[in-house]
């Protein structure tokens, strides 16, 4: 899996590359993950531009413009949040496109409408927002 994962970053930083593009990444649930993983490509310095690191509630809020009231109507494991978050990337570094990700690890904060393994990913590009719900197994 490990290295299907990099050959994707690979093959996504060449494009942005080739398109003179930086990307920058929002994380909550993965904790710096993508980042690493992005910046251990040869290179990524051409087109990775930072990463947020906004696990808590309040730096989601302070780093990335996240509304306090998003959080509280929808949480911070939402589609509205992570678009806030992927605006707040975008909005706050020099990035052309911005992906952002939160969601419930586990093993426990679930619950039945978000059980562990719901994750958000947002993606933004000037005012162009998308974002995907996923359910992943198992935690953590």
């Amino acid at each position: 899996m490990e290295n299907e994962l990099i050959k994707l970053a690979e093959h996504l930083g060449q494009t942005l590359r080739a398109g003179n593009l930086k990307l920058a990444i929002a994380e909550s649930c993965t904790g710096g993950g993508i980042c690493q993983l992005l910046t251990e490509i040869a290179g990524s310095s051409h087109w990775f531009e930072c990463g947020f690191v906004t696990y808590s509630n309040n730096s989601k809020i302070q780093m990335l413009d996240v509304k306090r009231e998003t959080i509280e109507n929808f949480g911070a494991v939402s589609k509205e949040t992570a678009i806030e978050m992927a605006q707040g990337a975008l909005a706050n570094s020099e990035a052309d496109y911005t992906i952002s990700v939160t969601g419930i690890a586990g093993p426990d904060g679930g619950s039945v409408e978000k059980p562990v393994g719901t994750v958000f990913i947002a993606l933004q590009y000037g005012e162009q927002s998308i974002c995907f719900k996923k359910h992943f197994s198992g935690n953590r």
